[in-house]
Formats: C-alpha cells, sequence, structure tokens
C-alpha cells in the first residue's frame, strides 16, 4: 500500500523529470482549447416541467469537440466552476503521466473557482474522449465528458468523418435528472448506474446529416456509467471496424456495433446512400436512436478517401520473459467475497459495505489510488492475468498504455485486438499483454464507474 503523499512524491521525483524536456522543447505552436466546467440547466424532453441541474464543459452536452493532428501539442486551459473540486482525463491518449488528471496520483484536484493547464502531445491518430475523474461516477453522469479526435495529416471533409457520443441518463418521472439516486448502493455493487433515457451527441433521437453517396467514418463512442450499449444501421447492414479504442485493427466486418463503458469503435460504411437509421438494441428492443439525412454528394467533395490504417501502433510483444501480475477479482452483490483488507484492516464485507461503500476487491484488498497493483521496470513486458470472480461484467481500463487481448466480445471465436477497455463477462479468465514503455503512476480499474469508486481499481508503477 501507498500513501497519497509517497505517490505524489513518485510523479514529482520520477516521472515528471524525465518526461518535462518534452514539455519545454515543443517548438510548434500547440492546438490551444479553453475548458469550464459549469452548472447548466437542461431539459431533456422539451414538453416536460423537468429541469435538469447538469455539469457541463463550456455550457454544452456533450462538451466540445476537441480536435488535434497527430503529432501536435495540445493546450487546455480548465477552469472549474463548480461547488466540488474535479480534474480532467484523456481517456486512451498515451499522455504524459503529469497530465493524465488523476487527483491526488499525477495531480491535486483542481478546487472550486481554480484554473489548470493541461499540455501534451498527441503521437497517435484515433477516436479518444476527455470526461471528469474526481467523483466519476457522479460527475460523468450529470454530464462532464466530451469527444477528443485526432486524425492523420491528410485531410477528411468533416461530413464524412462523423462523431456518434451516447450515453444513458436516468431520469425521473418528471423527464429530469434523478438526482437521488446517485451513490445507491444498489448500484454500486450491482450492474452499475444504468439509465433510462439516451442521447447522440446529446440528444433524443437527433438527425446527423451525410453524403448521400460514398463512404462515410462512424466513430462511437460510450459515455455512460455502466450501460453496454449495442447499435445497428437500419436492415442490419454490415459496416467495417477499422479502430478499437482509437487504435488501428485489422479491418473486420459486423452488423452490430457493441461498446462497454468507455470504448470507441471507428466504423466504415462504403456505401451511404443505404443508411437510414441508427437503432439501438442492447435490451432486444429496437429504437431509432439517431436519423440520417443526406447532403448531396457534389458539396462535400472527394466521395472514397483512405481513412484509416490497418497497421497497429505495436505488434504482439514476445511473451518468453513477460512480468506476470495475477489480479483476482471479488466482490459484489451474490459474490463469493466475505471479507477484505482496507486501509490495513481485514473487515466483512458487510461492514465494508455499510459504513464505506465499498464492496469491490482485488487480490482481497480494497482498491483506490492508494492500492499498488504492480511494479514494472520501463520497458517491460507484462501480462496482466486476470480472472473474473465475480457475477458482473467489468470494462477494465488502463491508463498510458493500449494492450493486446484475445478479446470475446465480436463472437464465438476470440479475436486478437489492440485496446485500453475490454469488458470482461462473469467467470472470464484474460491476458492484458503490453509493454511498459510510458513512465508514471498509472491507475487500472473498472470503467464501470460505480466500481471504481466501490473498490475495483489500482495503481501500476512504471519507473
Amino acid at each position: 500500500m501507498l500513501s497519497r503523499r509517497k505517490l505524489l512524491q513518485h510523479v514529482a521525483n520520477g516521472s515528471s523529470l524525465m518526461l518535462m524536456p518534452r514539455l519545454v522543447l515543443a517548438s510548434a505552436e500547440p492546438t490551444k482549447y479553453e475548458l469550464v466546467a459549469e452548472l447548466t440547466t437542461h431539459r431533456f424532453k422539451p414538453e416536460s416541467k423537468g429541469l435538469s441541474s447538469l455539469w457541463l464543459y463550456n455550457g454544452s452536452s456533450p462538451g466540445p469537440t476537441l480536435t488535434a493532428t497527430r503529432g501536435d501539442e495540445i493546450l487546455v486551459k480548465f477552469t472549474n466552476r463548480l461547488e466540488q473540486p474535479t480534474t480532467i482525463h484523456w481517456h486512451g491518449i498515451r499522455n504524459i503521466n503529469e497530465m493524465d488528471g488523476i487527483p491526488n496520483v499525477t495531480q491535486a484536484a483542481v478546487e472550486p473557482g481554480e484554473s489548470f493547464t493541461y499540455r501534451f502531445p498527441v503521437k497517435d491518430a484515433g477516436t479518444f474522449w476527455y470526461h471528469a475523474h474526481n467523483k466519476a461516477w457522479e460527475q460523468v453522469a450529470r454530464g462532464l465528458y466530451g469527444a477528443l479526435i485526432v486524425k492523420e495529416k491528410q485531410n477528411v471533409s468533416r461530413e464524412r468523418d462523423v462523431v456518434l457520443i451516447a450515453d444513458d441518463w436516468r431520469l425521473n418521472k418528471d423527464y429530469a435528472l434523478d438526482e437521488e439516486s446517485f451513490g445507491n448502493l444498489h448500484d454500486w455493487s450491482h450492474g452499475g448506474r444504468l439509465g433510462n433515457w439516451l442521447t447522440i451527441n446529446g440528444q433524443s433521437e437527433p438527425h446527423i446529416f451525410i453524403p448521400d453517396s460514398g463512404q462515410i467514418r462512424l466513430r462511437f463512442i460510450n459515455a455512460a456509467n455502466a450501460r453496454k450499449l449495442a447499435f445497428q444501421l437500419a436492415n442490419r447492414q454490415q459496416v467495417k471496424v477499422i479502430s478499437l479504442d482509437g487504435a488501428p485493427c485489422e479491418p473486420f466486418n459486423i452488423d452490430t456495433i457493441k461498446l462497454g463503458p468507455a470504448q470507441r469503435m471507428d466504423v466504415l460504411v462504403d456505401i451511404t446512400a443505404n443508411l437510414n437509421a441508427l437503432n439501438e438494441v442492447s435490451t432486444r428492443k429496437k429504437f431509432a436512436a439517431a436519423r440520417f439525412l443526406f447532403l448531396s454528394d457534389s458539396n462535400v467533395g472527394v466521395s472514397r478517401v483512405n481513412m484509416y490504417d490497418a497497421k497497429p501502433w505495436y505488434p504482439m510483444p514476445k511473451l518468453e520473459n513477460a512480468k506476470i501480475v495475477k489480479i483476482h477479482m471479488q466482490g459484489g452483490a451474490m459474490g463469493n467475497l466475505n471479507s477484505a483488507q482496507f486501509q490495513g484492516e481485514e473487515r466483512p464485507l458487510r461492514d465494508l459495505a455499510a459504513k464505506n461503500s465499498k464492496v469491490w476487491a482485488f487480490n482481497g484488498k480494497i482498491g483506490g489510488y492508494d492500492l499498488e497493483i504492480a511494479k514494472l521496470s520501463l520497458g517491460e513486458t507484462s501480462i496482466l492475468r486476470i480472472w473474473n470472480d465475480t457475477n458482473w461484467d467489468h470494462a477494465m481500463h488502463l491508463h498510458g498504455h493500449h494492450f493486446w487481448v484475445e478479446s470475446k466480445e465480436f463472437g464465438d471465436s476470440p479475436k486478437r485486438v489492440l485496446r485500453d477497455t475490454y469488458v470482461m463477462t462473469p467467470g472470464e479468465r484474460a491476458d492484458l499483454v503490453f509493454i511498459a514503455d510510458n513512465p508514471g503512476l498509472w491507475l487500472f480499474h473498472c470503467h464501470t464507474l460505480e466500481h471504481h469508486a466501490a473498490g475495483m481499481g489500482g495503481v501500476i508503477s512504471v519507473t
């Protein structure tokens, strides 16, 4: 176990010193943005009386889409106008550690009324996103997130490169955000905070304008706290998957786009003329999530563009000398965990749940920012050998790195893919393989945000 003081001291004395020249010596002018977290009132159903108090970036849901070109440096001046501390995590970016946005690990939380400047390079093109990472189970559910899109240098018209950021909100009978259910222990010990109102790009069943012929790239982002979403195009039209969690993959065809919390998927549609509706089908009931409307192809230029590179960022590492880190996931409702260590003391799970809202554990220890899972040497190949010994799905996310996994998310035959978030089903065992080539302290946690808050997370040290 590490104290928070030791964690912050490690960052100050180690990884940040190794990486500072990349910040100081950057010669090109950075791509600059300003983000403000603030209270904004919002109606989910225009004719309803329910008015929601959302927390949004720049007053919009989702927050503004930030764009950059691979190789750029991004500078974001962030101001917190909320009544509680917050930070921003740049999800999927293989980031500089001190810019990762984790309170009490990589930075101090940004207090109400204060500002913080994030500055980091983007060496990978792909679909990423940003979101709050302090009390994320509440702050993300109130709307603190947005898309971060990094493109290659070749230009692709905006109309042929469409971002679809999906969320399911929990609304009450008045169609207002159900604030009374925040912190509900039933959610934390079961499947997380599931919503009942779907939005795409902040709207219910929006109209998405696309060219009437040629190719189009759809970038899907699941910003929900806990729900696994599934989308189909009208008539179950097949699409070509070209990227997962921002990382290029060997293209393959599917007819259902399945996304766990925090996952992203880029798909290529060859013939836009066949597009009509986007349907959500995760509950086995099909309903329209969005409608496609056509623009004249002559208004958007070239109809076919080389929009992807199938070469992964790095090949599957050799495993002969890999360091194996075993992680036994336990806890939750109907689980087999009777007691766990918390703050150095073994306590019954019922007591931990009642007094501390802690119900999940790694290797018999309640997780958190002060639980060290592993120490890795810079450049070392590592295998996170995980056993989901619970009755619930868990969307496992590694900060600062992408890992190789034999994914069971695309059918009966495992598919080897590069991801930063992998959904593990109950009882599943999986190896997450990566090269620890990014120094610092990196979170590994469940992105079902209530599970993380209730103990399913820890820190991996790369030195």
